[in-house]
């Protein structure tokens, strides 16, 4: 790994301060001009301020209107993703990475648009602490379902239960918990797309996902997953440290 970045300020917990590393080494990723998808989350918080204190031209598409209000208190210029349509370059942090590249992402409710996002860039970027990485995934796994017939959606999917106090998604959709087994991740994720009801879910597949940065202890590692994520049919594997 690479050593860990000097503007992480020691006020930090060590948690910020390795998102926030994780963070500058994705926003030095992003080319002047680019296009670009915005996550939602507290790494994606470190993420804003690094893309604002470069100073390039670029415009963004934010995945949840907290994201949004942020982004503008900064300066990044916002727009719809409709209006920019393939985006170059998104970035979102992940509540779990395995070894294989799976990601789980939805702990904040936003992980509908986050999947429409990271498939509308050429490049997905992964950013995490190291406190993330994790040798098989578990639940829980988020998942946005309507909130027509949500009840007969949950027992459909089994072992789901809606997430207690939880604000709706930014579609105004209800947030749910798959809490069962993980054995097989793809299966899963196939089974919770079939079922109606279910707007979405929180596996991201390898295959979207171009890139993990993972910030800990002993610094920042940049692990490639695919080489182009949403134009490869398969997924590579994780190459190590960059």
């Amino acid at each position: 790994m690479a050593a860990p970045s000097a503007t992480a300020s020691p006020s930090l917990s060590d948690s910020d301060a390795y998102k926030r590393a994780a963070a500058e080494a994705a926003a030095a990723l992003v080319p002047d001009g680019a296009r670009v998808g915005l996550g939602t989350g507290s790494t994606v918080a470190f993420l804003l301020d690094a893309l604002a204190n470069r100073g390039l031209e670029l415009r963004c598409v934010a995945t949840s209107p907290a994201t949004e209000s942020a982004a503008r208190q900064l300066g990044l210029s916002l727009h719809d993703l409709d209006e920019l349509g393939e985006l170059d370059i998104s970035i979102d942090g992940a509540d779990q990475v395995d070894e294989d590249g799976w990601l789980v992402k939805g702990g904040g409710g936003a992980h509908t648009r986050e999947k429409i996002v990271a498939r509308a860039a050429e490049r997905f970027v992964a950013i995490v602490s190291a406190d993330k990485l994790v040798a098989a995934l578990r639940p829980p796994i988020p998942i946005e379902v309507m909130a027509f017939g949500c009840h007969g959606t949950l027992a459909a999917i089994g072992q789901a239960q809606l997430r207690d106090g939880a604000p709706p998604s930014p579609d105004g959709n209800l947030i749910a918990d798959y809490l069962g087994p993980v054995d097989d991740a793809r299966t899963l994720a196939g089974r919770l797309a079939a079922t109606a009801g279910v707007v979405e879910h929180g596996l991201f597949a390898p295959e979207m996902v171009s890139d993990v940065i993972i910030a800990g202890p002993t610094g920042v590692e940049h692990r490639r997953i695919s080489p182009s994520a949403n134009q490869s049919p398969t997924a590579a594997r994780p190459e190590g440290a960059a």
